[in-house]
């Protein structure tokens, strides 16, 4: 029999109310982590009734895993689908790549909590930890190492892995450094303008790291004794 939807999240749409329970949990989590935060806690802050988390996302668990891939407005597969595209070329790929990186960015105070979540769950590992691992780091890096290969045109090596990690490196910053940024200089991530040309200035000094990868290479192979 199906749940009945609960009494307090039926007064809205069912989408309005469902994002602000995961908002709710979101602070709560990145504050708290999972195992403290109780779903009594979720609920209040939501103003909803209990019965909502396991109408909407089925259990405690399942809006744990919500709060880490919704508030950013996408999943990790989706986004390296985009960037990863056959027949895009390196600057294009590095440039949806980028530009999808920092997009977060614009969406504020969620994107920060979203942030602590995740250094959180580094931290404190729970259930949730392996499918991160999987999911949202190891497989969008290996995307990134046959798309370098790819262009590079070489075999993947330890060099395409040092340069895929310091091209995500470059996206990952002004997360990483965000509350020092918003001291120093403010307005580098205050506008969604801002942000676009963040990842525009980033786009090329990832193109600029692949360049000089590729010269790198060639001299060594100019400097190999031939046979």
């Amino acid at each position: 029999m199906p749940i009945p939807v609960p009494a307090k999240a039926a007064r809205g749409d069912g989408a309005e109310a469902r994002q602000r329970l995961l908002l709710a949990a979101l602070a709560l989590f990145a504050d708290q982590g999972f195992a403290k935060t109780s779903t009594r806690a979720i609920a209040a802050a939501a103003d909803m009734n209990i019965g909502a988390i396991s109408y909407y996302f089925g259990d405690k668990a399942g809006l744990y895993a919500a709060c880490f891939t919704e508030p950013l407005g996408g999943t990790a597969e989706e986004t390296t689908a985009r960037w990863s595209a056959p027949g895009l070329s390196l600057g294009e790929a590095l440039a949806v790549f980028m530009g999808a990186y920092l997009a977060p960015l614009k969406l504020g105070e969620p994107v920060r909590q979203c942030m602590r979540l995740h250094l959180r769950e580094m931290l404190e590992p729970s259930s949730q930890w392996a499918t991160e691992v999987e999911r949202d780091i190891k497989a969008p890096h290996q995307a990134m190492v046959r798309l370098l290969a790819r262009h590079l045109d070489a075999r993947v090596d330890d060099d395409v892995h040092r340069l895929a990690f310091a091209i995500t490196g470059l996206a990952m910053q002004p997360y990483v450094t965000r509350d020092f940024i918003d001291i120093i200089r403010p307005g580098l991530l205050r506008t969604a303008r801002a942000v676009d040309q963040w990842a525009e200035r980033l786009t090329g000094l990832a193109l600029a790291m692949v360049a000089d990868e590729r010269s790198r290479r060639a001299a060594d192979a100019s400097e190999e004794p031939s046979a």
